[in-house]
């Protein structure tokens, strides 16, 4: 009888003690934030910025295409409503750096060659500001279902006659 017993013992001791061997620790609230933190890709956003007209595409790639197609024909569009004053100057197409920020409203900069004239700046700057303040509505870029600032650079035609 005595044997049985220590068997007992033995399992019981074993039983008890095996709980603990398979129990995983549970990691703190810190170390699973920064688990997330270091998978979340920082650069890229979930949805680009868009636009009504584009809302309805369900591809990533093309919804993002629809809405840089839509920006840049509009700005082109806005720009070349009138004659640019631009005697002299050899500029046919600018870039644009573009920034929607999270509550929507849009920012644009013209990017000029380090080599060109501080008049061109000036001008083509102060034409941008004052053609582009009535933008349309544009619904800022996504990352986890927040709104985010986001920034790109869009080359511009100048239609000169």
């Amino acid at each position: 009888m005595q044997f049985k017993q220590i068997i007992a013992f033995i399992l019981i001791l074993i039983c008890g003690t095996s709980c603990d061997y398979f129990r995983k620790p549970v990691p703190s609230k810190e170390i699973l934030l920064q688990e997330e933190l270091k998978s979340i890709d920082w650069n890229q956003v979930d949805q680009y910025p868009s636009i009504v007209e584009c809302e309805n595409i369900e591809d990533k790639t093309q919804r993002q295409q629809c809405f840089f197609e839509y920006l840049t024909s509009l700005i082109q569009q806005k720009l070349s409503q009138d004659t640019l004053p631009f005697p002299g100057i050899d500029i046919d197409t600018i870039t644009v750096k573009v920034t929607v920020f999270p509550d929507a409203t849009i920012d644009f900069e013209p990017q000029f060659p380090k080599d060109s004239v501080v008049y061109d700046k000036i001008k083509i700057d102060s034409l941008l500001t004052e053609k582009l303040k009535d933008f349309p509505r544009i619904n800022p870029a996504l990352k986890r279902g927040i709104p985010v600032k986001t920034q790109f650079i869009l080359p511009v035609i100048l239609k000169q006659e």
